[in-house]
């Protein structure tokens, strides 16, 4: 059976994240988006681990489900087309490390899954002598990595360390600001641990197959949600028996179980290109290099992003494709589909909401409509324009304004406006 597994999410106890990232909201919207395994999140903030323990049981081997008596009430709410979808969680935990190393301060994030409670509590009994994890669903530590790592093997011995959004220029693995040029060089004896990498949401897996230094590790997505309804806006798809041996076992070996990750087009993410945006400049590689560097408005550095710092790092020309490579797939979460059709701006506004949840009503889970229902089905259904949507975002076919310095990029199915409404009208005469 394949399972949509998303491993990367925070809970309503980080910063910046929404108070519907519950257990009960991660159930809700994990039902709604079509994803069956899910990352518990945070699992060193002691007030969520008291409420994972409180809310979830064990199921399969090595993961839980919501207890009966919460998910029989929140199942009251959703409609009849998603109630058979299976929803599992798993414990994970998004850290951050700060530390010194080669003379350069290192900022990395990482993600931690394991297959128990206990372990949950023997990993948070070391790192709690290190800093303080209430004070932050994503604690940080002053900790080198390859330590971090350590600390995982010898509490967990079958836990998987992920470096998270390998390419983020603060936080990531290989990011321009604070990161390194290989995995040999942060986790040095340490290397042959690290099975896979996160690629974030500012790179694809063809950019990763450019870098001779990833070939052995397997490459997955996860969503990074900070709010439930975020969750799957990347993912991976794995086809394995439902316990954790077997799914991270895919994961590990990136044999045929990894069928393949699901993608933002990488220009939406927030860091894909080069660029200042105190001055609303966005680069290309080429123009960064022309302007040596220097925000031409400001005399400020410029932020080098993901596809400038793929090419530093990469041996292989653009196009390349690795001989492990995997089906990738791109999506447009379907609320930014419906808001671009509606013509608004908000994802949240009252129409798109309402569209969104009669649509999931008449044609099952977000993902299925996204990636499977035949879109003259979704045609059938009511929805001509959704349906020639879809059908350009399967195909590729769509309008990208890339994202730089930590300003989200778009990506669109109608040029503009003027298409957008032309395009409304012939399907009207129709």
């Amino acid at each position: 059976m394949q399972h949509i597994v998303d491993l990367h999410i925070h809970s309503h106890l980080s910063r910046a994240t929404s108070k519907s990232c519950n257990i009960e909201g991660l159930y809700y919207w994990g039902k709604l988006k079509g994803i069956h395994i899910i990352g518990t999140g945070d699992f060193t903030h002691p007030t969520w681990f008291a409420e994972l323990r409180d809310k979830l049981e064990p199921a399969e081997p090595g993961l839980f489900k919501v207890k009966k008596s919460i998910a029989n009430e929140i199942d009251k709410t959703l409609p009849p087309s998603v109630h058979d979808s299976l929803i599992r969680f798993v414990p994970t935990s998004e850290i951050a490390t700060i530390y010194k190393k080669g003379d350069k301060v290192r900022k990395l994030h990482q993600v931690l899954v394991v297959p128990s409670f206990t372990e949950v509590s023997a990993i948070n009994s070391r790192l709690e002598r290190i800093g303080n994890l209430k004070a932050d669903g994503r604690p940080i530590l002053g900790l080198d990595s390859k330590e971090l790592l350590r600390i995982l093997l010898e509490c967990a011995p079958t836990g998987q360390y992920i470096p998270a959004h390998i390419w983020t220029p603060w936080f990531g693995l290989f990011g321009s600001k604070s990161g390194f040029d290989s995995i040999e060089e942060a986790y040095e004896e340490l290397s042959p641990h690290i099975h896979a990498i996160e690629t974030g949401l500012s790179s694809d897996p063809a950019m990763n197959w450019r870098v001779k230094g990833l070939d052995g590790v397997t490459i997955i997505s996860n969503s990074d949600a900070h709010s439930p309804q975020k969750l799957g806006r990347e993912a991976t798809v794995i086809a394995a028996e439902l316990n954790y041996d077997d799914i991270i076992g895919a994961i590990t070996t990136n044999d045929n179980r990894l069928r393949g990750t699901i993608e933002f087009f990488p220009e939406e993410g927030k860091y894909h290109a080069d660029g200042h945006r105190a001055c609303n400049l966005r680069c290309t590689p080429e123009q960064t290099a022309a302007h040596g560097g220097i925000c031409p408005t400001c005399a400020k550095p410029l932020v080098v992003g993901v596809l400038n710092r793929v090419g530093a790092l990469a041996s292989r020309p653009d196009g390349y494709v690795s001989k492990a490579a995997k089906n990738v797939e791109y999506i447009i979460p379907l609320a930014e589909i419906l808001a671009e059709l509606r013509g608004v701006a908000s994802t949240s506004s009252k129409a798109v909401q309402t569209d969104y949840h009669d649509i999931l009503a008449r044609l099952g889970d977000e993902f299925s409509i996204l990636r499977t229902v035949p879109t003259e089905v979704i045609r059938e259904a009511g929805q001509p324009l959704l349906a020639m949507a879809i059908k350009r975002m399967r195909s590729g076919n769509v309008v990208r304004e890339a994202g730089y310095d930590g300003v989200f990029g778009t990506i669109k199915v109608f040029k503009n406006s003027q298409e957008r409404s032309q395009t409304i009208n012939q399907m009207s005469l129709l």
